[in-house]
């Protein structure tokens, strides 16, 4: 039976007690008159009595949260994300942050969110609100974005017990391939770009071609991150998007020059000037490099002075492309898939091979020529393929295929960039092709018989930027 005590607590409240749908007593803080208290008692106990005649569901713990102010709980997510909300148990990244922040309270003033009550039955709002984004313009990965912060948000509060289910479960995802796609620069626009560049900036690209470094991480580099010994640069794990620490190497060519840069102060200048008006940004004592705060605004002035077109059939340029170019080089270089994903940094090898690098035109062409040239001779060492006759039926002979490297012109099949008009066809280890890749052939045991050309360089990035410019600013 429900009851109240028969004298108050020190807050001149009186507590009562009544008997759940289990069965057993529950006490709770009533008011400070005894007969509101004793009423609160009755009606908790029918409600529960009803509970268990089965006229009413089983409460849920998050039906107490229900009249909680939302504002309440997403203060407490964010914080929650401060502190141990990224990989790994670390704090969430200062831009993740902010965006998570901004995204939040976009929703709140969108949906009319007051209470947690206010989250039941959001998912057609919630759709229609993402579909006005759509014919705004808006690129699927932006939509994504807004749709993933509420969503994590209640999967959180979930966690926690402030919501019994998701309301979002059923939310379809949306097609988050770009638009448009960066492109990799050339080495002939990559050289441009440096003569086009002021001198704060050609350090800012070169380090960014050579490196792979993200605009953030760029920004966060001071002179105490150059590893001369190593030659390279240490990334610390707060300000790294993998929020591991590492050791970025650079090449020998540059690492002199940036030093110098650095001895002289002029990033902190150049801060101290143009980001006097900016709040909420923090820069680190005696900073590396100058970063603006829009590299990609600054890039296409720089663009746009050398002559090179910021968007082409093959993609646009912006600043994060230095990254795709820097990946796509060493790929080029030859790294294997694993190198290229530790120079990423990247947390898997589809997201290094399939998002970020690029395929060379010219080498593939070039390697096309090559395959041509081994696959389109018979025993014979007659051409498969003349001008004059087009020989379609396929050679079945077992005889020992021995090229024969002295063909007439007629008959020469030729490399494009190895085999000037008129000479023999070139042995493989004597191709020029080969030799001005740095290239060298690699027989296995079987299973294919030659493999893929691989480098002989012994860093990648330094191998890479060499082929770009000699860096010498000064």
């Amino acid at each position: 039976m429900a009851g109240i005590r028969k004298k108050p607590k020190s807050s001149g409240k009186y507590q009562g007690w009544f008997i759940d749908y289990k069965g057993d007593r529950k006490f709770f803080a009533g008011t400070k008159r005894k007969s509101e208290t004793l009423r609160m008692a009755e009606k908790f106990e029918d409600d529960h009595r009803q509970v268990r005649l089965g006229y009413r569901p089983i409460p849920k713990k998050a039906d107490k949260y229900k009249n909680k102010h939302i504002t309440i709980i997403s203060d407490e997510y964010l914080a929650w994300g401060k502190s141990q909300g990224g990989r790994g148990g670390k704090p969430w990244g200062k831009e993740h942050l902010k965006k998570r922040t901004s995204h939040l309270k976009w929703w709140e003033e969108k949906l009319s969110l007051e209470v947690m009550a206010d989250l039941d039955g959001i998912l057609a709002r919630v759709e229609d609100i993402l579909r006005e984004l759509q014919l705004q313009n808006k690129s699927g990965k932006t939509l994504q974005n807004y749709a993933e912060t509420l969503n994590s948000f209640c999967s959180w509060c979930i966690k926690r017990g402030y919501l019994g289910t998701n309301p979002l479960h059923d939310l379809a995802p949306f097609d988050t391939t770009p638009i448009t796609i960066r492109r990799a620069m050339t080495e002939i626009e990559i050289v441009e770009l440096f003569q086009a560049a002021p001198l704060e900036r050609k350090f800012l690209y070169a380090v960014a071609f050579t490196t792979g470094l993200r605009a953030g991480e760029l920004r966060s580099l001071t002179e105490n991150h150059i590893d001369v010994e190593n030659c390279g640069l240490i990334l610390n794990a707060e300000w790294t998007k993998n929020r591991k620490p590492g050791l970025q190497p650079l090449p020998a060519s540059l690492l002199g020059n940036l030093q110098k840069f650095a001895r002289e102060k002029i990033a902190g200048k150049l801060y101290e000037k143009f980001y006097k008006n900016f709040e909420g940004i923090d820069l680190p004592e005696n900073p590396l490099l100058y970063v603006p705060s829009h590299p990609a605004r600054e890039m296409d002035k720089d663009l746009k002075i050398a002559g090179i077109h910021k968007t082409t059939s093959a993609g646009k340029l912006d600043f994060h492309a230095c990254r795709v170019a820097f990946i796509s080089y060493i790929l080029e270089a030859g790294a294997t898939v694993k190198e290229a994903q530790v120079l990423a940094r990247h947390s898997t090898p589809d997201l290094t091979l399939n998002t970020y690098a690029r395929a060379n035109d010219s080498r593939l062409a070039a390697l096309t020529e090559m395959v041509a040239g081994r696959l389109l001779f018979k025993s014979n060492s007659q051409a498969l393929l003349t001008e004059d006759v087009v020989d379609n039926s396929p050679d079945f002979s077992t005889k020992t295929y021995q090229p024969n490297h002295h063909l007439p012109e007629k008959m020469h099949q030729k490399c494009a960039l190895c085999v000037p008009k008129g000479e023999s066809l070139p042995l493989p280890e004597n191709c020029k092709l080969l030799i001005n890749n740095n290239l060298q052939h690699f027989r296995g045991n079987g299973g294919g018989g030659i493999r893929t050309p691989v480098p002989r360089c012994f860093k990648t990035s330094v191998y890479m930027f060499s082929r770009l410019i000699v860096f010498s600013p000064y």
